[in-house]
């Protein structure tokens, strides 16, 4: 399989991570784009990068780039996405796939009329711990799933002006830490009859604290609880008619988990092998083998999945009481 070129859209924390984890595990990093060519000159300079871009949309139309991964923040992942699918590149979008629903099924419908890969970044789907969980879960090995829980809460900055304060910049809990325990719920569960949602919101307007009951058809459902102020254990159960999965904190990152029958035995333990980095590379994988098969819809991540769950975090978002601005304007 021949190596795809990878093209970094902005320079923070996160892209920081993902192209080590990149670099660690052979892949290849060919440009790096930003609104500052100063930001794109230092980030490639410490990471050996051959190319620097000024711009988004320079980086965009690089020829020596296949595949772009975006590490803006939220507001801006559906123009930076719609840049690149443009130029007929495949995409890697950092989660939340997008801010809303409606921006999550324009790129969707891009994917389909430029015939590329759009994928979302969520790499806990992708990690193996994930992998082998959805292959026991299918194997029946604790019946039928009846409920999930999983929490995913950190003590995070508390400064108006910080970005994940900020409502301008999708700042709060749900996008970046409650999409954690809501993928997961859809990953196991599919997507929710009916969602419940409660929140608790800070001064600025962004919510501080989401809690969501998801019920099923089938009468399952899925607990989730997300804070940015509130640090806690972060680990997740699964509950079946004859068993159930405890997953390890932090179960959202590389980890392991153990699987009991209903008669409390132990069935399995997995435990997590080495790896250089922190996992990131998986979801690169993903796409990269998707692209050498042709394939354009990931059974791991189905791009239709994540336009449900942005759907749904609309509507999270509705119950609690949490509008960007820009949707403000638009309405």
């Amino acid at each position: 399989m021949a190596k795809l070129r990878w093209g970094i859209l902005a320079t923070g924390w996160i892209a920081d991570l993902f192209v080590q984890d990149l670099l660690d595990n052979g892949m290849e990093v060919a440009a790096v784009g930003s609104r500052s060519i100063e930001k794109a000159v230092a980030f490639a300079t410490k990471h050996g990068i051959r190319r620097s871009h000024g711009s988004y949309e320079a980086l965009a139309a690089d020829p020596e780039v296949d595949v772009v991964y975006i590490a803006t923040p939220h507001p801006f992942h559906a123009s930076a996405a719609e840049l690149c699918i443009a130029e007929g590149k495949h995409v890697l979008v950092e989660k939340s796939f997008t801010l809303t629903g409606a921006e999550a099924r324009h790129l969707l419908d891009l994917s389909r009329k430029h015939d590329v890969v759009v994928l979302e970044a969520m790499w806990t789907r992708f990690l193996p711990h994930m992998v082998r969980l959805r292959e026991a879960l299918a194997s029946g090995m604790i019946g039928e799933v009846r409920t999930l829980v999983a929490t995913h809460t950190q003590d995070l900055p508390d400064d108006p002006a910080h970005r994940l304060n900020a409502l301008e910049l999708g700042g709060g809990a749900l996008l970046d830490l409650g999409i954690y325990p809501i993928s997961f719920a859809f990953d196991i569960l599919g997507k929710p009859s009916e969602v419940l949602a409660s929140g608790r919101l800070k001064a600025t307007g962004a919510d501080a604290e989401v809690s969501t009951l998801f019920r099923y058809a089938n009468g399952a459902s899925a607990v989730t609880v997300s804070a940015s102020d509130a640090p806690g254990a972060n680990r997740a159960e699964i509950n079946g008619t004859e068993g159930h999965v405890e997953i390890d904190g932090i179960w959202y990152t590389p980890t392991g988990f153990r699987i009991y029958n209903s008669q409390k035995n132990l069935l399995e333990e997995f435990k997590p092998a080495e790896m250089k980095g922190r996992g990131m590379h998986f979801q690169a994988i993903e796409l990269e083998r998707m692209v050498a098969a042709g394939e354009r819809i990931s059974p791991i991540l189905p791009l239709e999945q994540s336009v449900a769950i942005m759907e749904t975090l609309d509507d999270i978002r509705r119950q609690i009481g949490v509008v960007y601005p820009s949707e403000k304007k638009s309405g």
